[in-house]
């Protein structure tokens, strides 16, 4: 490949690696890569921690239930105590990296692919994941009357949310292993990639502009809303079924400097998750309600419903599966092999997990030294 190419699709892949995690892209979670800060700022209670405030940035997205429920329910809060936290929302992973790279937010909740790119672009100086939130969450569905075997997609033509996202990669490896060809920038070849935002491609489906999608929750159970049909769920590609599509990243700065305010937020995302886990129809309510509060409407029963159960919500950050997604990007002609030694820090979490009495978790020889 010309390096004129690698550089174009480097500088692209930066500012389309967020989409998969666009998983808010309904109309009813919102649009848009604008920030948007959340107004209730919860009165910050108990002893104050080494900083005032904790400047939180997430995705309205349902893979994203771990800040949702933690603020809504104030779990978060609770842990922070007198340090108040200040959420701000985004809908693309490019403007949470910069925001971070911009000390306008502390910690984020983001997808693998923005985060390997937030990590490269920087040589490793920025940011630093801690810690793991959500595991699984995107289904390939389509037109039952066109579709009705994998074999049956050769020729067809298939959304994913944007050249060099989480989802394209892996629906992009997902053909090469068949044996099939699809020039990686075009889209085009023995299967039709369409590059199409989340939050078209219910319309797309609807007016057959598209015969299916590789896309995330809950743009997955809004398309089989619409009378599609799930023929694959990615997590089945994957050892034990797990594989990372939500971590949680801080700036370096803000952990060296305030490596107690880190703690305990990470104490507040581990007991969020344990609860959400334990009260999964709580939890599923909680975070709808906080959807509705971001977006001013909350997604349906039905697809809220059919999309929850496949979401697994975890401390994990299945360090192994982000190595992979990086590999299938490489070997998809989009991204230079990348250096991601160092990308982790997992000593906080580790201590809240042992504290906690949990497994301890592995960085795959990737963790800060």
């Amino acid at each position: 490949m010309p390096a004129t190419t690698r550089t174009t699709l480097r500088r692209g892949l930066a500012a389309a690696a967020a989409l998969p995690l666009l998983i808010g892209a309904l109309a009813s979670c919102g649009y848009g890569s604008e920030a948007k800060n959340d107004e209730k700022k919860v009165a910050a209670e108990g002893k104050k921690l080494s900083a005032d405030t904790v400047r939180l940035g997430y995705f309205p997205n349902l893979t994203h239930a771990t800040a949702l429920v933690g603020d809504q329910e104030g779990i978060l809060q609770k842990e922070l105590g007198g340090t108040t936290l200040v959420p701000t929302t985004f809908n693309a992973g490019p403007s949470e990296i910069e925001a971070l790279n911009a000390d306008s937010i502390d910690i984020g909740f983001i997808g693998p692919s923005p985060a390997i790119n937030g990590y490269v672009k920087t040589k490793g100086s920025n940011l630093r994941i801690i810690g793991g939130s959500a595991s699984g969450g995107v289904k390939l569905v389509v037109n039952p009357a066109k579709i009705k075997t994998l074999d049956d997609l050769k020729g067809k033509r298939i959304a994913t949310p944007q050249l060099g996202n989480t989802q394209d990669v892996a629906f992009l490896n997902w053909i090469s292993e068949k044996g099939w060809k699809v020039d990686a920038q075009s889209g085009k070849g023995d299967v039709s990639v369409v590059r199409t935002d989340n939050k078209v491609t219910p319309n797309a489906y609807l007016s057959g502009a598209v015969d299916g999608a590789w896309v995330p929750e809950p743009t997955a159970s809004k398309l089989v809303s619409d009378g599609a049909k799930v023929l694959l769920d990615e997590s089945d590609l994957w050892p034990d079924k797990k594989f990372v599509i939500t971590n949680i990243i801080v700036s370096q700065k803000f952990l060296k400097e305030h490596p107690d305010v880190v703690e305990a937020f990470l104490r507040g995302t581990v007991k969020t998750n344990e609860w959400i886990n334990a009260n999964p129809d709580k939890a599923k309510a909680s975070a709808n309600a906080k959807l509705e509060n971001l977006s001013g409407k909350a997604l349906g029963a039905k697809v809220i419903d059919a999309a929850w159960p496949s979401i697994r919500f975890t401390d994990d950050p299945l360090a192994t599966t982000l190595q992979a997604q990086a590999e299938h990007a490489v070997k998809a002609g989009l991204l230079e092999k990348p250096e991601l030694s160092g990308i982790y820090d997992l000593k906080p979490l580790n201590k809240v997990l042992k504290t906690a009495g949990k497994p301890e978790v592995s960085d795959a020889g990737l963790g800060a030294k």
